[in-house]
């Protein structure tokens, strides 16, 4: 008899164990989510992420708040998700989240340590352009004139470290040339510099550059994808012109406070974000400002962060660049 009701028991503990393990791992989240954006409203990082938001709330239960937090290059924003702990929040993250701790090592916050990736969402060309008056027709005319004029010729940027300054680095670095770096309060600030002539040249993001190549006030010579871009389909890529290890995209990450979700609740949010992105709603707004969904499980965004954190941290060791 004891052993009969030790089986029993054994039974019934079994047959409640799975439903309690499902409830568990479906129990989160319990509470709003919040995805912080390190940038002001209306750039593809912030698009991105309300984008997502709208379709996760009502696959997670849950409503999801986006938060822009812009400052410091993304800084204040980055360190903001790293130090909460609530097990509800989220990063969309960008290249200036891996560029900066080597741009300024005093930020205190690495990104293979203090966070866990979930997935990367989307990406972006940058394109190299000159205004439409310029005498440089072509990436060989712009080469031959860095050449010919050492330190002269100016790179306008959206910032010092932003992937504008560093891309322009990258490419002087490869060609020989020596640039003259222009930083900008933001790529609104920088554009009309760049039509007029007052900057020579600039790896600009394409979504607010395509208008104006459009009404011929900004000439396009590359873009820094690896096939030519929808947008700018007549556009050489850099690689197609013998200019290689340039593809440099600008990009979006959703990533997690390290240790602060749960694993199942990381899986369940990659799911849904690969379910989300394959949508034709998100597939057209991405499209409508020049955003491209990527879908790359946890361990592949896991091992992309860190390979793009080495590769700006050695640019910027390479290039002397200092925080402002």
């Amino acid at each position: 008899m004891p052993s009969r009701l030790n089986r029993r028991t054994a039974i019934a503990a079994l047959a409640l164990a799975a439903p309690l393990g499902t409830r568990a791992a479906d129990a989160w989240p319990s509470r709003p989510l919040r995805i912080i954006v390190p940038f002001a409203p209306g750039g593809g990082s912030d698009i991105s992420a309300r984008a997502l938001a709208e379709l996760l709330a009502p696959q997670l239960g849950q409503p999801v708040v986006v938060e822009n937090k812009p400052g410091a290059g993304s800084a204040i924003g980055v360190m903001a998700a790293a130090q909460s702990k609530d097990g509800h929040t989220l990063l969309m993250g960008s290249n200036s989240m891996v560029i900066n701790p080597s741009l300024n090592p005093q930020l205190g916050y690495h990104v293979a340590r203090d966070f866990d990736a979930v997935t990367m969402v989307s990406s972006q060309p940058l394109v190299v352009v000159v205004g439409a008056g310029s005498s440089i027709q072509s990436m060989a005319d712009l080469v031959a004139q860095g050449k010919a004029r050492p330190g002269q010729l100016t790179a306008g940027n959206s910032g010092n470290g932003t992937l504008a300054h560093i891309a322009a680095e990258l490419f002087a670095a490869q060609t020989g040339i020596d640039i003259t770096p222009v930083p900008y309060k933001g790529e609104s600030a920088l554009m009309p510099d760049v039509i007029s002539g007052q900057v020579q040249f600039g790896f600009l993001n394409l979504p607010s550059v395509v208008p104006h190549i459009r009404s011929a006030r900004l000439r396009a010579l590359a873009v820094t994808t690896a096939q030519p871009v929808p947008e700018l389909p007549q556009v050489p890529t850099l690689r197609a012109l013998n200019y290689p290890g340039l593809e440099v995209l600008g990009w979006a990450v959703l990533v997690a406070p390290k240790g602060t979700i749960p694993g199942e609740g990381l899986e369940r949010l990659e799911a849904l974000v690969a379910q989300a992105l394959a949508t034709d709603a998100i597939k057209a707004r991405f499209a409508a400002v020049g955003v491209t969904p990527v879908l790359m499980n946890r361990q592949a965004t896991a091992q992309f962060l860190q390979a793009e954190a080495t590769r700006y941290a050695a640019v910027i060791r390479a290039r002397g660049i200092k925080a402002e």
